[in-house]
């Protein structure tokens, strides 16, 4: 009877721990929750049991390659079948970004005191940030392509974001390598404005505020559509001429890029609007002369501090009627205390307020208590 027991106490004992390898394999399968990505096509994001997924599928044009990032809670459990995919330990302490675009998501989500270093601190315009700069808080740690790699092994930070425009970033790697977390964010490479607000979601999934970065979203877009409609009243629809001279090419953007994209949910027509991709038209200027003389607005994208200093850079920009009638507009003026551009670091992440501006300058009676924000009107 005692070999029998013994016997029957061991198979149970197997049994048991073969069921919790099973649970705990097949632990990914229990109760999952994905986040709503309504928008952003980059990422996305599945809640479980302890621990989350971030999956991130477009980092840079045409990439080939998905990244699988684990953020684990205290005490959550990783099933085996997921132990390979780099692992994060939620909410996170202590950050380094690698872009301006990804400091405003930490000031939306009050934790701009996570961040302890960041690639050429002048870039950045945040006065919240630059205070914390000013009392020596945040280190510089060099460029993107070749970042301060002792300063980050002695900071040991939480998790580096990083960002990549191709297959090959060798800082990164080696970061990697030197155990530390490193996770790749492609906020920048989302084509619609809504798309790269919703990267908010991936900053609140590292801080365990899922709920907070949703409602900060949600709020974006119920803004910008709210914001449309007031648009769509407009009785006429200017034509728009944008970019400038950079040497010897006129740049500007192609019609389905971000900023067309804005000007259409504006109600006005982009002259180049038909044209197809997200970045940059190379035009002479003896085209976009031809096509963009007789346009109602001019939005530039130099960094002109006046229409004196546009026709010194280039006094052929006088033979455009917005030139004329003085109506050109720049975001490039407003900029924090180093020289950092505003625009670049908050507009992607607030399209209704960039939106809101664009029908303001191309239909200002619809909005007649509005103050412009990112752009201004040159004198």
């Amino acid at each position: 009877m005692k070999v029998i027991f013994k016997l029957t106490l061991l198979l149970f004992v197997l049994t048991t721990c073969i069921q919790c390898k099973q649970n705990k394999s097949s632990f990914k399968e229990k109760s999952s929750d994905t986040s709503q990505i309504q928008y952003a096509k980059g990422f996305s994001i599945e809640n479980y049991d302890g621990y989350s997924i971030i999956t991130v599928k477009n980092p840079w044009p045409k990439a080939n390659k998905t990244y699988r990032y684990i953020l684990k809670e205290k005490n959550g459990i990783v099933p085996d079948s997921l132990q390979q995919n780099q692992i994060i330990a939620v909410p996170i302490k202590s950050i380094v970004v690698t872009s301006t675009t990804h400091i405003p998501s930490l000031e939306m989500l009050d934790e701009v005191k996570s961040l302890v270093a960041f690639p050429n601190l002048d870039y950045i315009s945040s006065e919240k940030v630059r205070a914390r700069i000013d009392a020596k808080k945040i280190r510089e740690i060099g460029t993107n392509q070749s970042l301060n790699t002792e300063v980050l092994i002695d900071l040991q930070p939480n998790v580096i974001i990083g960002y990549g425009i191709d297959n090959n970033n060798p800082t990164l790697d080696n970061l990697q390598k030197s155990g530390l977390k490193v996770m790749l964010n492609g906020d920048w490479n989302e084509e619609t404005p809504l798309g790269k607000a919703e990267w908010i979601k991936f900053f609140g999934a590292l801080y365990g505020k899922q709920k907070e970065a949703n409602d900060i979203f949600s709020k974006i877009t119920t803004d910008y559509f709210n914001t449309i409609e007031i648009a769509k009243k407009a009785l006429t629809k200017p034509t728009v001429l944008a970019g400038d001279m950079y040497e010897d090419k006129w740049y500007l953007p192609k019609g389905t890029s971000w900023g067309s994209q804005l000007l259409k949910e504006a109600n006005a027509n982009y002259l180049w609007a038909e044209t197809r991709g997200t970045g940059s038209l190379s035009l002479s200027f003896e085209t976009v002369l031809e096509k963009g003389q007789n346009a109602t607005v001019w939005i530039t994208s130099g960094q002109f501090s006046s229409l004196k200093a546009m026709a010194d850079s280039n006094p052929h920009y006088q033979q455009f009627s917005a030139f004329q009638q003085k109506n050109v507009y720049t975001f490039t003026r407003k900029k924090g205390e180093k020289g950092g551009v505003l625009y670049y670091e908050l507009a992607p992440n607030r399209p209704d307020i960039v939106l809101k501006d664009i029908v303001k300058i191309m239909h200002p009676e619809l909005l007649p208590n509005y103050e412009l924000y990112f752009f201004e009107k040159l004198k």
